[in-house]
């Protein structure tokens, strides 16, 4: 079975479900099954880590999955994206910063750009930039993100936006999609496909332990927070803005809301959260999902998930 959209005929691929790039997490693996089950896989460039991108790359068929990179980050270390682009990826992703600097390089290439955004603002600007696509994120999505604004409203009001100024231009919706009921849900709102990250971090291909998947499907929805807490501890540099989706736990609930305090003693928790990552103690160490958790109870395959979240998407949409 097929289902087409815009989406899969500009890509070339039979559905229109796209694998986010969750950093470390999106590896080959993950990437080549979801290309593999007809959707597209995207490897998680997240903060730059240039061995292990291109250990990635050469573990896939060329040409068959795409790349995402965290923008502010790939700045630091611009010259990933020609490490990515020299290997003919299917797609490019820019989350998180301004894409201006990359999209003539991008376009140079031949290759299809997808462009993050939070808001119409950001919408605006990255149609204003002539990229191919945009993946308008809800707050309920794992991971960072303004948190300002829900998929169920952000969507149709971004579809408005390309329809007025620029219809060439797909859209893809994310946060909250994790079954056929939230692919076909973005259809109906005017998306012409789905970025999914915490139905295929539920996944045996992604790059998880079990501890982590098995913390994870006992959770819902509402033991999620936003909060900036293992930025922090992580020491990394994310603008001020932005704050990540993540399981609440005993690390969370103690700094969560005492962010200063948290900076003031950085070198004790910092050691207490290295040890809970090193022994896999999900009550310090960060699991990163979003809101659609609630609805995950088993670790399939990513091509069961693929065929499941289509078949489901296809009776919905026709019933």
């Amino acid at each position: 079975m097929e289902f087409r959209t815009r989406l899969t005929e500009a890509l070339d691929i039979k559905h229109p479900i796209v694998l986010a790039p969750m950093d470390y997490v999106s590896d080959a693996s993950l990437a080549a099954a979801v290309s593999g089950a007809g959707g597209l896989g995207l490897i998680g460039g997240g903060y730059g880590d240039r061995e292990w991108l291109i250990e990635q790359f050469d573990r896939v068929k060329p040409g068959s999955v795409g790349c995402g990179f965290i923008t502010w980050a790939l700045g630091k270390q611009p010259e990933l994206l020609d490490i990515a682009l020299e290997r003919g990826p299917k797609a490019i992703f820019l989350s998180f910063g301004d894409p201006s600097p990359y999209v003539e390089k991008v376009r140079d290439a031949g290759v299809p750009l997808i462009c993050q955004v939070h808001n119409v603002e950001q919408a605006r600007r990255a149609l204003d930039l002539g990229v191919d696509a945009l993946s308008a994120q809800g707050a309920e999505a794992g991971g960072h993100g303004l948190g300002t604004r829900s998929t169920f409203t952000l969507v149709p009001e971004v579809a408005d936006l390309i329809s007025s100024i620029s219809p060439q231009t797909l859209l893809l919706a994310a946060g909250g999609v994790g079954d056929g009921r939230g692919l076909a849900a973005a259809l109906a709102l005017g998306a012409d496909g789905a970025l999914v990250g915490t139905r295929f971090y539920a996944t045996n291909e992604a790059a998880i332990s079990r501890q982590a998947h098995a913390t994870a499907l006992r959770a819902s929805g509402d033991d999620t927070v936003r909060s900036s807490v293992y930025d922090i501890v992580r020491e990394k540099a994310w603008p001020t803005e932005y704050n990540g989706r993540v399981l609440r736990n005993d690390f969370v609930s103690r700094w969560h809301g005492h962010e200063p305090s948290l900076a003031a003693t950085l070198g004790g928790a910092q050691e207490e959260f290295k040890s809970a990552v090193d022994n896999q103690d999900y009550t310090i160490a960060n699991l990163i999902v979003g809101e659609v958790v609630g609805q995950i109870n088993r670790i399939l395959p990513a091509a069961q998930v693929v065929d499941q979240m289509i078949k489901e998407a296809g009776t919905r949409l026709t019933a």
